[in-house]
């Protein structure tokens, strides 16, 4: 028997995915309800969980923070996103912290959720079709924007690390004996790459990606 928690304020959406689950899906049991991360924390000092449905919005701390603690705290625990709350933002936060499925309630029902429980108990990531295309268009963005590191130039690549090291344009300039207007020419040229805009930025995914070392 799969042990289940719904979280989500909203108790007309928690009795129905209890109600369908009970009707028809005999090897899911909903262990209990939430309608708070408060409630869920305290719930689970009680009760003997396998996976948490779990939505985005909730009143007093937001579905990010609380998959976030679930796996700081509770590793064991599976987590499947069900929420109407599906922008490419929310989405990326969820796969970085490692939630293990993904459905919008716009377009999932009580069946899709019990295949999604079950594919996830066996090891398999779920996520809706909206969500997956959503992944998709997201994997595909991060490729091409990596891709364009390999087309930086060594100028490129040493400004970035006299960038990295706090000096000005003028700075750079002088280190590499070369006029402010070619720095920022320089400059510019990153920044479209990695359509950015901002020194921070370019500097903080220089560091990400490998491109340069914190030293």
């Amino acid at each position: 028997m799969i042990k289940v928690l719904i979280v989500d304020d909203q108790e007309f959406f928690r009795m129905g995915v209890r109600t369908g689950i009970e009707h028809r899906h005999p090897d899911i049991c909903v262990v209990g309800e939430a309608q708070s991360g408060t409630e869920l924390f305290l719930l689970l000092q009680t009760v003997a969980v396998d996976l948490v449905l779990l939505d985005i919005r909730l009143p007093d701390m937001s579905g990010v923070d609380i998959a976030r603690r679930l796996k700081t705290e509770r590793p064991d625990l599976n987590i499947l996103v069900l929420s109407s709350e599906d922008s490419v933002t929310v989405i990326k936060q969820m796969l970085d912290i490692g939630i293990e499925g993904f459905i919008s309630k716009r377009h999932g029902g009580v069946d899709e959720y019990a295949d999604a429980i079950r594919s996830i108990m066996q090891g398999v990531y779920y996520f809706g079709k909206d969500i997956s295309g959503i992944i998709y268009n997201l994997y595909v963005s991060i490729k091409k924007t990596t891709e364009v590191t390999a087309e930086f130039t060594d100028q490129e690549k040493r400004i970035i690390e006299l960038c990295r090291d706090g000096l000005s344009g003028k700075g750079i300039a002088d280190r590499l004996y070369i006029s402010l207007r070619t720095v920022n020419n320089h400059k510019n040229n990153i920044f479209r790459k990695l359509g950015i805009n901002s020194t921070a930025e370019m500097v903080h995914y220089a560091l990400k990606h490998g491109i340069i070392r914190l030293e």
